[in-house]
């Protein structure tokens, strides 16, 4: 794991404020980082190679926005790694799906996605698939602004996959992507907050914690 800032390590006296204060800062950060491809490109690999052997033909990713890595690549890998010899029939056994808002219930539905779909942008300007498949994914990889013990997620604030996680049923394996420098020691989860099942980085899993 990468060096910290000291900063990084002082307990904050208003949780919520510093919360609003590192999503600034973290997106910032990860905008102007001058390896973003390298970083890229490392986690790519610790993301296909922490899926061989999982049993998921349903799996959940996001569009990636200011500075995110980007899941969609690896996912289109894993997705033609079912049959490589005909593309079209393993999309139909392992499919990508993205979130779509659902506006009333302020929670997220995911929707089939493949390379080329019809896509449009949602209220924030993202683009999500139109008129497709609404599927439950098994293993859900979510966006994170930084990440801490625990497996506790820092997100945009908006409170999304928290509730939509609580909604569904059955629950998805969740795994966090991030870059290493995001990682922030002192935050630790709110009432609503819902942990992470895992955290990949461009360093490898970094929860759960592997115990010798």
């Amino acid at each position: 794991m990468e060096n910290i800032d000291p900063a990084r390590q002082r307990p904050p006296l208003d949780p919520a404020a510093a919360k609003r204060q590192w999503r600034e800062r973290l997106v910032a950060e990860r905008l102007r980082l001058p390896d973003r491809l390298a970083r890229n490109e490392a986690l790519q690999r610790v993301m296909r190679v922490w899926m061989v052997g999982r049993a998921d033909t349903v799996v959940g990713a996001y569009w990636p926005i200011k500075g995110e890595f980007d899941p969609l690549p690896a996912l289109h890998r894993w997705q033609e790694a079912a049959d490589v010899e005909d593309a079209t029939q393993a999309r139909q056994r392992r499919r990508i799906a993205l979130p779509v808002i659902d506006k009333v219930a302020k929670t997220l539905r995911f929707h089939v996605w493949y390379p080329g779909c019809p896509t449009e942008a949602d209220a924030y300007g993202i683009p999500k698939p139109k008129d497709t498949e609404v599927v439950q994914p098994t293993l859900l990889f979510v966006p994170c602004v930084g990440y801490g013990p625990g497996g506790t997620r820092l997100g945009y604030g908006g409170g999304f996959y928290d509730r939509t996680l609580a909604a569904l049923q059955p629950r998805p394996f969740t795994v966090g992507l991030a870059y290493a420098n995001a990682f922030v020691p002192w935050l630790q989860p709110e009432p609503h907050d819902v942990p992470l099942d895992a955290i990949l980085t461009d360093q490898g899993v970094v929860w759960p914690v592997e115990v010798e």
